[in-house]
């Protein structure tokens, strides 16, 4: 292993106190001493995903944040709702490493031949704390990247590559033809219609603005819905109709919109029958919810017949289901469509200590579509 590592890294954390307040803070570590199968990885480059800000943030009320610590290692501090407060339980009064995934430079390794294979690369991970100057995994957390790919190009190369590619596994595992899928301009969003235009399959994408009807157009997307349209649901029955997508993938989550998706199914079932039913279509319909862009209830109207379900989806899971072998064919997927299909695209590239200014907190927490963060903690 390398013997020039620093003794000490910084690293953001997050706690819920018991007191009703959330605490961020930039504090500094030990680095560890990697054993026999495990690399040290100078993190490069590391995305602030959905699923990330679902723990560094929480239901915290971000209007009311406040600043302390030093100008090196800073903290926040904003009050949590008290109705929130219920659902903390698990994680109350515990000081947290954040970041799912990242990219980076392997600068000390273990004596087994596996860690000392990936010494002086660069590899892309998956196993939390990853919003840290320097990170301890196992070898079989670290996935190689091509020689002519930076850390910036694999930061992103697990949880939004690797959820992308599962939905239509999901898909065809569960006997549907066709998707549909919310937030679709996102970076996520692009992904799955790059797959799939490549792979032959229907996708109804919803999006809220012009613009991200655009940036779908663009790379070849056909059926595109904004549900900020008077005729939204017409509009959206139609795009079923032709289709006949049956399965949703909704990032939204709460309000009404995973509910439409929903009776639009239906309406577009019955739109095709060859005979009546009073208890609608028995084909069945699914909603799967994977992210909550809204905090609020999920609103499922009648009209939606009697054969649907309506439900959570994570790629963890996922992945477990489908064994070894699946999840190796989605990884060497990615690996070989790294800088084309599951290119991400970041928007601002911030440091550490950047993460805790409040203005960029907030700027960030927004999820806005087509706006996306990468933190380099080597800055």
């Amino acid at each position: 292993m390398s013997s020039n590592l620093p003794s000490k890294g910084r690293q953001i954390r997050t706690e819920i106190k018991s007191d009703g307040h959330l605490q961020l803070s930039l504090i500094e570590v030990p680095v560890p001493t990697p054993g026999s199968d495990e690399v040290v990885v100078r993190v490069e480059a590391t995305p602030i995903n959905p699923s990330d800000l679902g723990l560094l943030v929480g239901p915290a009320d971000l209007s009311t944040i406040e600043s302390s610590g030093s100008s090196d290692l800073p903290v926040l501090t904003a009050k949590v709702p008290q109705g929130a407060m219920r659902a903390m339980g698990g994680r109350m009064d515990q000081s947290l490493a954040v970041g799912n995934e990242g990219a980076g430079t392997v600068v000390a390794a273990g004596d087994s031949p596996a860690a000392q294979a990936l010494m002086g690369k660069t590899v892309a991970m998956l196993g939390g704390e990853m919003y840290s100057e320097y990170r301890c995994l196992n070898v079989a957390q670290c996935l190689p990247l091509p020689d002519d790919a930076s850390a910036r190009d694999g930061a992103s190369c697990f949880v939004n590559p690797l959820t992308s590619l599962s939905m239509p596994e999901t898909m065809r595992l569960e006997g549907h033809t066709a998707l549909v899928h919310t937030a679709a301009a996102s970076n996520l969003g692009q992904m799955l219609n790059k797959i799939c235009i490549a792979d032959g399959i229907n996708l109804v994408n919803i999006v809220r603005k012009p613009e991200q009807e655009k940036i779908l157009k663009d790379i070849g997307a056909k059926y595109i819905i904004n549900s900020s349209s008077d005729n939204f649901m017409e509009e959206l029955i139609d795009a079923l109709v032709e289709t006949g997508a049956t399965l949703a993938f909704d990032a939204i989550g709460g309000g009404p919109l995973a509910g439409q998706i929903l009776v639009a199914m239906e309406a577009a079932l019955n739109r095709t029958a060859k005979e009546y039913s009073r208890y609608g279509s028995d084909k069945h319909k699914q909603v799967y919810i994977y992210g909550r862009l809204d905090m609020s209830q999920t609103v499922l109207p009648p009209g939606v017949g009697m054969a649907w379900g309506c439900g959570g989806w994570l790629l963890t899971p996922f992945l477990q289901r489908i064994g070894h072998e699946g999840r190796e064919k989605l990884r060497s997927r990615v690996v070989s469509e790294l800088k084309t299909t599951f290119a991400s695209h970041y928007t601002q590239e911030i440091s550490l200590k950047d993460a805790l200014n409040p203005d960029t907190l907030k700027a960030y927490n927004a999820k806005a579509t087509g706006e996306k963060y990468l933190i380099n903690p080597s800055l």
